[in-house]
């Protein structure tokens, strides 16, 4: 016989029948339109089945009919669990106690976060904010209308063009759209451009100042490139040097590179750590004891309570410890070039900025000694070789 639906809202008990007509109460139980399933006979004698707890009662004048005999082996619903739960006074006390903690702690404002912001403190945003009762642990039916907030704070506010306030469970985001300032140019003192290295010049623009160098020349560290003295021996006059200077440089490198390299490898044991979170704290429910393994890594995994959009200041964390092993890999002498020239071509671009050229390459040395390889390398590169030098009025060129 099929399963009937709802039945665990309906509750259903596990039977069993013995004695008499076992067979003549199965078929008048059918008659009758009684809701049994999972049906099991045994030698006639014996017969297991599942029955609603509606109808369970009313198998009484069956049973008396045909001489058996029932006994209740299981009971599962929705009734049985209310029995249980009624005769657990505390439990149920402290069930709907959650529930009242868990609707007070979502109608909360919780965290109070400010966006947008670049000129104006953020603690400035929330001390306005505050004014107009926005802040943590305060009652979110006891704040005003979020556009009402919006308008106030922007005229506490005056360097902002806009502001809105909008809550997300028990989060309120306020976003600050600033006032467009005109940029302020920073003061300079006169200065020359010299370079800073030894080089060949490249390219050379002078935004503002005068060029003493050419493409093709080659200067030495510290030697002016744009100068920032215009005017002749009798009249001068000091200014800020600005422009662009690029040279060929050639820069030496010691490269070290080991030929066994070790890493850490997961080796697929674990520990688990459970933690109910309650705002800032979390309780550690399950997964006591030290983690048996020597390396590890942990991985955590926050999952908060959410009830449709807001999220709860409550929730779940699990922490996993995962066993590592340090394993050992043998590389080639050509890997070990490759990887070593790749190190010092990102060297040498983030020492110089994004802008710098790696024209040539060359192996001036290369040994393998004591497991690792050792490389003398010699880099051609074109680069932004200027760098200021403040002028002082007695200062000539």
């Amino acid at each position: 016989m099929k399963q009937p639906s709802l039945y665990k809202l309906r509750g259903a008990v596990r039977i069993t029948v013995t004695g008499g007509d076992i067979e003549a109460l199965i078929n008048t139980v059918a008659e009758q339109g009684l809701e049994v399933w999972d049906l099991r006979a045994h030698d006639g004698r014996r017969a297991e089945m599942n029955i609603l707890l509606p109808h369970f009662f009313k198998l009484r004048p069956l049973l008396k009919r045909t001489g058996c005999r029932v006994k209740v082996t299981h009971r599962s619903g929705f009734p049985f669990f209310a029995a249980r739960l009624l005769r657990r006074k505390f439990f149920l006390g402290g069930m709907l106690f959650f529930i009242a903690a868990l609707f007070a702690l979502s109608s909360m404002v919780w965290n109070v976060e400010v966006k947008g912001n670049v000129t104006i403190p953020t603690d400035e945003v929330l001390a306005a904010a505050k004014k107009e009762g926005i802040y943590p642990f305060q009652w979110a039916f006891r704040m005003q209308s979020q556009d009402k907030l919006s308008r106030q704070l922007a005229l506490a506010l005056p360097d902002v063009t806009w502001i809105g306030v909008s809550k997300e469970g028990t989060t309120i985001t306020i976003q600050v759209v600033e006032s467009a300032q005109p940029k302020r140019e920073p003061l300079l003192n006169p200065r020359h451009l010299v370079s800073k290295t030894d080089a060949v010049i490249t390219q050379i623009y002078a935004e503002q100042g005068r060029p003493v160098v050419q493409k093709d020349m080659r200067v030495k560290k510290g030697q002016v490139l744009i100068s920032g003295i215009l005017g002749d021996e009798e009249n001068t006059k000091t200014i800020v040097a600005k422009g662009e200077v690029r040279g060929l440089v050639w820069r030496e490198y010691q490269v070290e590179v080991p030929l066994v390299q070790k890493h850490n490898t997961m080796t697929g044991d674990s520990k688990e750590r459970f933690y109910i979170v309650l705002g800032k704290w979390a309780i550690q429910l399950w997964g006591y004891g030290n983690t048996p393994f020597t390396t590890f890594d942990t991985e955590s995994d926050h999952k908060p309570l959410t009830w449709r959009s807001f999220t709860l200041p409550m929730g779940w964390l699990t922490e996993k410890d995962l066993e590592t092993r340090e394993q050992e890999e043998q590389h080639t002498i050509e890997w070990a070039r490759t990887k070593g020239l790749e190190g010092a071509r990102n060297d040498i671009i983030a020492k110089n900025g994004k802008g710098t050229k790696i024209l040539s390459e060359k192996i001036l040395h290369e040994k393998k000694e004591n497991g690792k390889v050792y490389m003398k390398v010699l880099f051609e590169v074109e680069e932004s070789i200027a760098e200021e030098l403040p002028l002082v009025h007695s200062q000539g060129e």
